[in-house]
């Protein structure tokens, strides 16, 4: 009984196998269809789909990057007045300058404004409160660059 089912599925397959053969003859472009490899379209379409995640991948790397260098404005900015409080607090007078912290130790030098790439600071010079003989000292340092940041607030106003 099982030769028997064996040869009849033999004889099928044999059979199965001479009809693809067959349709290969009358139809020469179906074994160019089922060859492997990619059609233009199926590659134009992978091609697409890559350039659209690489400009989507640059702009939140631009994002990423103005992002922090907002970050580091701000902590320039809160460490530079950090320094002219303790400045006054130790001198007892305003720096008259920034280079004032850096000759006294305060800073080791004085960092470039992430935004404009220049250390061109903007100083508020005001009257010297903390100083006995009065007169005037830095109050306040703002950032030179033009524009605002992502929260909609001037790098000035920082």
């Amino acid at each position: 009984m099982r030769n028997e089912i064996r040869s009849r599925i033999e004889d099928r397959g044999l059979m199965i196998a001479r009809g693809r053969e067959a349709q290969a003859s009358l139809y020469p472009q179906s074994s160019i269809v089922a060859s492997p490899g990619f059609t233009l379209l199926e590659l134009v379409m992978v091609m697409t789909i890559i350039v659209v995640l690489a400009a989507v991948g640059v702009t939140s790397y631009q994002h990423i990057q103005s992002k922090a260098r907002e970050t580091i404005l701000k902590e320039d900015l809160r460490t530079m007045r950090k320094m002219i409080d303790q400045y006054a607090a130790d001198k007892e007078k305003l720096p008259q300058s920034l280079d004032d912290l850096v000759s006294a130790g305060y800073m080791r030098d004085v960092p470039q404004d992430p935004i404009s790439g220049e250390k061109d600071w903007v100083v508020d010079m005001g009257e010297d409160t903390v100083s006995r003989d009065g007169g005037t000292g830095v109050v306040d340092v703002h950032s030179a660059a033009a524009g605002e940041g992502s929260d909609g607030l001037a790098y000035k106003d920082y």
